[in-house]
């Protein structure tokens, strides 16, 4: 049912019909029915009160409708819409407002919904997820390179090691226990690589219980063979480098077996009882380097006769099986190994044998090796004065001496034997390290080009601390 305003035609008046308007002249076809909203919601804030009208209102001479009631008494001014025949007056409707007003949420309101919460506890899990993803390929990126750059190499100690050290196994105890507990006393870097080592060198041998008598930081190979042998029974661990000279080597096995110095000296001055030609004047040369593991039982003979066996096994190995060729073989590979980097190994011996032709003009078959002459004076220097390489009582004294010196000089390696077992033919006679540290040789064929590098060796020299070179 609808509301509209009072008809304002005079009784029996009827109403003109506007064909365009389609409607009848007089007829509010915009007021709302009580009740009835527009669509979208009360207009403006404004509401139809027919009611309030009706009694506050009246019409005009003109057929007007005048609000004299509230607007009056509240001084507003009325915001009348003036339809060609009849007013209609909107104004606020607080009830209206009042009812649509927004209320206050209570607590359960405020609460966030299952599906708010569901949502939440998704996208909490999908950032997990992610994040866990992305871990995954930062770690796994930087694995990569750390392999790509080497980082990831098993660390392993480089040397024979240092000091003495007793080492235990347990009967039971297999190569990754042994190499935890040989970690855990600084004899060797890393279990991982005590046991590639022992996969590699093990050969169906295993290590048997018993006391060891290591070094600390060993490498894993020298831990491995110091480790294979008898089981049960204490060792002696030594550890003997290349080009150390005799006395030097004495000293090693004197504190790794604690057999008498006295002992080893004795048996030096009898070189022929362990197979030496006749000319050898003591063991020197044939006390030969590497790791070894003596019987905690055993003599300075055995011990001395194992390094000497091993020497001629590398002379064996080198191609030389003449007993008057070996022990020239030795002496020359002493002092390659005394004057040369092993990358120069064996251009330094192929220099040697130009010196050592007949027919060499450049030194007269003089090796003229610093080496040589300060093994003879009892001392290692690289420093010599001119009366010290003068004097021919010195037997090891190459540069007063021509051809090669009494004997070796020291323990060479298995490499520095096969080089002068086969030396390389080239035109040198002349060497010089002129950088120490970086082991840089140069080689000449004529004495005024060796000396502008014996200058280079001497300018680098000058800017070194104290006695680098002497």
């Amino acid at each position: 049912m609808s509301h509209r305003y009072p008809d304002h035609r005079f009784p029996g008046q009827e109403p003109e019909f506007d064909p365009q308007a389609e409607s009848y002249a007089g007829e509010d076809v915009s007021a709302p029915e009580q009740g009835y909203e527009p669509a979208g919601g009360i207009h403006e804030g404004y509401r139809y009160d027919g009611a309030q009208h009706a009694d506050e209102g009246h019409y005009t001479a003109e057929g007007h409708y005048a609000d004299s009631g509230r607007h009056a008494e509240t001084g507003r001014h009325a915001d009348t819409a003036q339809h060609p025949d009849a007013g209609l007056a909107y104004e606020p409707a607080p009830v209206v407002q009042t009812f649509f007003a927004e209320e206050p949420p209570s607590r359960r309101s405020r609460r966030p919904s299952r599906d708010k919460q569901r949502q939440r506890r998704r996208r909490t899990v999908v950032m997990i997820v992610v994040l866990a993803v992305f871990a995954g390929v930062v770690f796994g990126l930087t694995m990569f390179l750390r392999d790509l750059l080497g980082m990831n190499e098993t660390k392993d100690y480089p040397g024979p090691g240092e000091g003495s050290a007793s080492f235990v196994v347990q009967p039971g105890e297999g190569p990754l226990l042994i190499g935890d507990n040989l970690v855990a006393q600084d004899i060797v870097a890393t279990s991982k690589k005590f046991v590639e080592a022992f996969q590699q060198e093990a050969d169906g041998r295993q290590i048997q219980p018993g006391t060891y008598e290591l070094r600390y930081q060993m490498s894993a190979s020298g831990a491995v063979s110091a480790l294979l042998g008898d089981g049960g029974t204490a060792v002696h661990y030594a550890a003997v480098a290349r080009d150390l000279r005799q006395t030097e080597t004495f000293d090693i096995l004197v504190e790794s077996t604690g057999i008498p110095r006295a002992e080893f000296e004795a048996l030096a001055a009898s070189p022929r009882d362990f197979g030496l030609p006749e000319k050898a004047v003591s063991l020197e040369g044939y006390l030969f380097p590497g790791e070894y593991r003596f019987p905690i039982d055993a003599t300075a003979t055995e011990i001395v006769t194992e390094m000497v066996d091993n020497a001629f096994a590398a002379l064996e190995e080198a191609g030389v099986s003449d007993p008057a060729a070996q022990y020239d073989v030795m002496t020359k590979a002493s002092i390659i190994q005394a004057e040369a980097g092993e990358a120069d190994y064996t251009k330094v011996a192929g220099a040697i044998e130009n010196r050592l032709r007949a027919e060499n003009t450049e030194t007269n078959g003089l090796i003229q090796s610093d080496a040589t002459v300060t093994y003879g004076l009892g001392r290692k220097s690289y420093d010599l004065t001119p009366e010290e390489k003068a004097d021919k009582a010195n037997r090891y004294n190459t540069y007063a001496n021509p051809g090669l010196p009494v004997g070796p000089i020291g323990s060479p390696s298995i490499e520095a034997i096969e080089a002068a077992a086969n030396p390389a033919d080239v035109p040198f006679f002349y060497w010089v390290t002129v950088n120490l540290d970086s082991g840089e040789t140069k080689f000449s064929s004529t004495l005024a080009e060796h000396s502008r590098y014996v200058t280079e060796y001497q300018d680098w020299c000058s800017t070194q601390e104290a006695g680098r070179c002497e």
